[in-house]
């Protein structure tokens, strides 16, 4: 496999594990109303969005790199590194909560949260499927 292939298949990798802490950070505050991130499922769903997003910008950014018709600047990628930045900031109260095995309930809009989570990846998702203006 060449380069390009292995960076592709760790970056759509990368992507499954960040979709799959949003599916159980989800799952933790829908579910119980925003009242509770539970201590056995709030660290392994941190875990997942962490390892997910670093994963998803490391081998992005070097994909761009070592593919010669993009660059950093295209307008898809900052975009798309944009919209990391707006899911990862509304992760970082519920990751504090998750970290702490607390309520949510007293994080602002812990809902709104997962939406603006939820909305970003796959806004970022379909940046990534499509990439606009490449």
């Amino acid at each position: 496999m060449s380069t390009y292939e292995w960076l592709l298949f760790l970056h759509l990798i990368a992507a499954f594990v960040l979709v799959c802490g949003l599916v159980l950070y989800s799952v933790l505050v829908l579910s119980s109303g925003g009242a509770v991130v539970s201590r056995a499922l709030g660290p392994p769903a941190l875990a997942l969005w962490n390892a997910g997003g670093l994963g998803v910008l490391v081998f992005g950014v070097w994909l761009a790199l070592d593919i010669d018709g993009y660059e950093l600047w295209d307008g898809w990628i900052i975009a798309a590194l944009v919209l990391w930045v707006v899911a990862s900031g509304a992760a970082g109260a519920l990751g504090a909560k998750a970290r702490e095995g607390a309520s949510v309930r007293g994080v602002a809009g812990a809902r709104l949260m997962i939406g603006v989570m939820g909305l970003s990846t796959l806004l970022l998702l379909l940046d990534m499927i499509f990439k606009p203006g490449a």
